[in-house]
């Protein structure tokens, strides 16, 4: 991934970071290669759908804008005016919020520990656990109905930059784990034998009658 062997430590991190994500069921990658997958299509074509899905913003791309906000509120110095414009702008806090979880995602738990032993001491790690504190609390006094709490991009994003990866291979990084779960749910459906095929409802305007 960088051009160089890894620390022990290193190795330790990266592994744990793989067996961390390399499943969790049936997400927009992983479902979008069991569809292809049902159609009796090879495997191959499955994980090019997979891989697909990861290209948007909101999956596999998301540790990369994650970084960008460290970035921006270690430059601004306050964590809370940050967001606060931010939030006020319209604009979501990347690594906040999760589409099953409505408690702090327990991979953020898992890799905040990983991250926290590969660089003990303050520095990145303190700022992002002011962020997320922060955050936090302002999303909770903003949408008190709607739980958002750290999700598993936020330390994925201080993890593979303690590990130097570069953040345009981000993606690839987590694609390296998520094939072999992919692979799983493929011999999984083979087993099923049945196509997928959701159904649908029509909800736009009725004609005139």
């Amino acid at each position: 991934l960088r051009g160089a062997p890894p620390t022990p430590g290193q190795a330790r991190a990266l592994s744990a970071y793989w067996a961390t994500v390399i499943e969790h069921g049936f997400n927009a990658s992983t479902f979008a290669a069991r569809v292809v997958a049902s159609t009796e299509a090879p495997t191959s074509a499955a994980v090019l759908a997979g891989l697909g899905a990861l290209e948007g913003r909101l999956h596999g791309g998301a540790p990369g804008p994650v970084l960008d906000m460290f970035d921006a509120v270690q430059a601004a110095g306050d964590a809370g005016s940050w967001i606060t414009a931010e939030l006020d702008a319209g604009r979501r806090i990347m690594g906040m919020g999760h589409r099953v979880y409505r408690v702090r995602d327990p991979r953020a738990a898992i890799l905040e520990r990983v991250v926290a032993d590969l660089e003990p001491g303050e520095g990145r790690v303190a700022l992002a656990r002011e962020i997320e504190r922060v955050a936090e609390e302002l999303l909770r006094a903003r949408k008190p109905d709607r739980p958002l709490r750290a999700n598993v991009e936020f330390y994925t994003a201080l993890l593979l930059e303690a590990l130097a990866v570069p953040r345009d291979t981000f993606t690839a990084t987590f694609a390296c784990a998520r094939v072999a779960g992919w692979c799983a749910h493929v011999a999984e459906q083979r087993r099923v034998g049945r196509l997928i095929r959701p159904s649908a409802r029509y909800v736009g305007d009725r004609p005139a009658a």
